[in-house]
């Protein structure tokens, strides 16, 4: 009878050599080359964790014998609807159950009841166990475990793995509620200020200087709407509104800081050299999403949603403000409030994005620009002459433009 397997040495690398990996998965990868490595025919193995995440509902780490890298697949919510996942050995041990075992050489029945068995079987697998995955608070996931030995797992096997788990769950559980304090971080004040926050930035009134490109976005009508419209609609109004002006925003560098109502502050900061450039393709793009978004909702009967954008360019502050206990990591200064009152403009003015003239100084819009005159901004003392953005003309040029191009 071979002697049990020594279960310290993987116990203290998980509690004392792990520290410096930040990544769940990292620690997965080097976790079942270590229990391989210690004499378990581990061929596969799975860990299922439930996350919370706007977009995901939850993720599958993936390890087999010889992969560089565990393969991660996350899953949308709606997941939990699909046949594939009900008729998963996952749904069974999220109903309850505390063991699910399974060996090549055992009932064909269990094969049809479960596809992933046929998978199995085809890969070579002899021998699967699935367990629930203990967090603190009841959370629980899933790990599994399989095998491609001639005889599968014995008894010790699986009691080494059984033995190594509650220290793999802490560990992971470590991984996971850093990866969530991020998410959550990035979900609620955009990736940079997540990380500002993340490094200790949290004292009020710690803050930086910042050049950037400043945008103001507002919806039109929002307040009668809002007064007369089904709770559950105005909320698939909104999202479906700023989904058309946020995500091309995120996706040309712009940062997200602050949704107000139906208004949102973003900036692009000028440390990127095509920031003003960078904006004004979000614009474009936002306002075929825009375009795209009203036409579903004419051919529905509704209205068609109308929406104001002010862009100004200057420093800002950029940091913590608020009480002792409740802080918004943000932008202020006089920028911001020019912004705010050019987006405020387009309604006097019938154009549905307005630019300062410090901005159209710094981007290659000339073309795709028209004077509109100077007024008078609340709070200013000086009038700004105003540019109104033709999103044609954009498409049409890229040529840099300057004071002396706009000039002419």
């Amino acid at each position: 009878m071979d002697a049990p397997i020594d279960r310290k040495p993987l116990i203290d690398w998980l509690v004392n050599e792990t520290s410096h990996q930040r990544f769940v998965d990292n620690i997965f990868q080097e976790f079942c080359d270590r229990i391989r490595a210690a004499g378990v025919p581990l061929a596969r193995a799975t860990v299922h964790f439930r996350i919370d995440h706007p977009q995901w509902l939850g993720a599958r780490m993936l390890w087999r014998k010889g992969m560089a890298e565990v393969d991660i697949e996350t899953f949308q919510h709606g997941t939990l609807e699909t046949p594939e996942y009900r008729q998963s050995p996952v749904a069974t041990m999220h109903a309850g159950t505390t063991e699910l075992r399974w060996r090549s050489d055992g009932p064909a029945a269990d094969t049809d009841r479960y596809p992933l068995f046929a998978q199995l079987l085809q890969e070579g697998m002899t021998d699967y166990v699935a367990w629930p995955m203990k967090h603190t608070l009841g959370r629980s996931h899933v790990v599994t475990f399989a095998s491609d030995g001639p005889d599968g797992f014995t008894e010790d096997h699986l009691a080494f793995l059984a033995d190594l788990l509650p220290t793999f769950a802490l560990v992971s559980e470590i991984r996971l509620k850093n990866r969530l304090a991020r998410t959550l971080l990035e979900t609620y004040v955009g990736p940079h200020a997540s990380e500002e926050i993340l490094a200790g930035a949290i004292t009020r009134g710690s803050g930086t200087t910042v050049a950037a490109a400043i945008l103001v976005c507002d919806l039109r009508d929002f307040t009668h709407i809002s007064d007369n419209w089904p709770r559950d609609d105005v909320i698939e109004l909104l999202n479906g509104y700023f989904d058309a002006i946020c995500e091309p925003i995120e996706r040309h560098g712009g940062e997200i800081l602050k949704f107000i109502g139906d208004g949102l502050l973003a900036i692009f900061p000028l440390d990127r050299p095509t920031a003003c450039d960078d904006l004004l393709s979000a614009v474009d793009e936002a306002q075929s999403a825009m375009d795209a978004l009203n036409a579903a909702r004419v051919a529905l009967g509704q209205e068609a949603l109308r929406y104001g954008v002010g862009i100004h360019v200057g420093d800002v502050m950029y940091g913590n403000i608020g009480s002792r206990q409740r802080l918004d990591f943000t932008v202020i200064g006089p920028a911001v409030n020019a912004a705010a009152r050019l987006e405020n403009l387009t309604k006097a003015v019938h154009e549905p994005v307005l630019v300062s003239r410090a901005f159209a100084e710094m981007a290659s819009c000339h073309r795709a620009l028209e004077s509109l005159g100077s007024y008078p901004l609340r709070g200013f003392g000086e009038e700004m002459e105003v540019f109104s953005f033709s999103v044609a003309k954009w498409r049409q040029t890229a040529e840099p433009c300057g004071e002396a191009a706009l000039a002419s």
